[in-house]
C-alpha cells in the first residue's frame, strides 16, 4: 500500500514519532508492540472515534484519517473547555467499555507497556488533549494507540486525569485552573465518565503511579540511546513530572475531598 506516498502532509504534535497524512489516511513507524496494536485496532472496527487499522506501507502502519483539530500544549480554548472535559471521559468510557468483553483473553506479552492487573479492560495509555480529536468543543476521537496495554479501568482514568483537568502545578506555565477550579473539574471529569466509589478512592494514587511510570519510562528509552527521550531529559520534562506529583501530593486533601472520599 503505496499509492500517493508523494503527497505526504507532515502531522504536527508528535513528540517522538514523526506522522504524515495521505489525503484520508495516516502513516505513523511500526515497532515491537505494533502487532497487538492493530489487533486492538481490528477488533474495534466498528468503534466511532477510533481510526480504523488499513495495512502496512513498508515499515510504516496506514491508519484511517480523522477529520477535526487535535490540541498542542498550551492547551487551546476549545480543549480547555467543559465541554471537551466531560467529552473526554465520555469518550473513555465508552472505550473501555467496548475493549472490556475481550481484554483479560488477549495476550500478556508484546506490548509496549507490560500488561497491569487486574486486566478489566485495554487501557490506551495517554488519553491526553494530544492524542484526542476535536470538532469544535466535542471530543469526536481517539488517535495514538502505541501505549495500549491490557489493564484495569483505574490506570487509563489515573493518566486521563492528570492531563485534562490536569492535575499540573498552577505554577507551570500553560496551566490555566488554580486548585480549586482543578478540583471541581477532577470531579466533573470522574462523574462524565461513571467513576464508582472505589475508582474515585484510588484515583489520585493511579495519578502517582502515571507519573512515575512517565518518568521511569523516559529514562530508561534515553538510556536505550533514543535521541527523542533524551531531549525530553534534557528539556526537563521529568523533573516537571515530578514537581506535578509532589504538587497532587500537597493537595492530596482537596482533591478528595472533590471526588467524596
Amino acid at each position: 500500500m503505496n499509492e500517493g506516498v508523494g503527497d505526504e502532509e507532515v502531522l504536527t504534535g508528535g513528540g517522538v514519532n514523526e506522522v504524515v497524512r495521505v489525503g484520508a489516511t495516516v502513516r505513523r513507524p511500526t515497532g515491537p508492540h505494533s502487532p497487538r496494536v492493530h489487533d486492538l485496532l481490528r477488533r474495534l472496527g466498528g468503534f466511532a472515534g477510533v481510526p480504523r487499522f488499513l495495512g502496512l506501507d513498508g515499515d510504516r502502519e496506514v491508519l484511517e484519517f480523522l477529520p477535526g483539530q487535535v490540541s498542542n500544549y498550551p492547551v487551546t480554548d476549545a480543549a480547555a473547555s467543559a465541554p471537551a472535559l466531560a467529552g473526554a471521559a465520555q469518550l473513555l468510557r465508552r472505550y473501555h467499555d467496548a475493549t472490556a468483553p475481550f481484554a483479560a483473553g488477549l495476550p500478556r506479552e508484546g506490548w509496549m507497556f507490560p500488561v497491569a492487573e487486574p486486566v478489566e479492560v485495554v487501557c490506551h495509555g495517554d488519553v491526553a488533549p494530544h492524542n484526542c480529536v476535536l470538532d469544535g468543543e466535542r471530543v469526536v476521537g481517539l488517535i495514538d494507540f502505541d501505549t495500549a496495554r491490557p489493564g484495569p479501568r483505574l490506570t487509563d482514568l489515573g493518566g486521563a486525569a492528570y492531563r485534562w483537568v490536569p492535575l499540573s502545578d498552577p505554577a507551570n506555565p500553560g496551566v490555566r485552573p488554580g486548585t480549586g477550579e482543578q478540583a471541581e473539574r477532577l470531579a466533573r471529569f470522574c462523574a462524565a465518565y461513571g467513576a464508582g466509589p472505589g475508582d474515585r478512592a484510588g484515583l489520585l494514587d493511579a495519578v502517582l503511579d502515571h507519573l512515575d511510570g512517565l518518568v521511569r519510562f523516559m529514562h530508561a528509552r534515553a538510556a536505550e540511546g533514543s535521541a527523542a527521550f533524551a531531549a525530553h531529559v534534557a528539556d526537563g520534562h521529568d523533573r516537571l513530572y515530578l514537581a506535578d506529583a509532589g504538587y497532587v501530593r500537597r493537595h492530596r486533601a482537596v482533591f478528595e475531598a472533590a471526588l467524596g472520599v
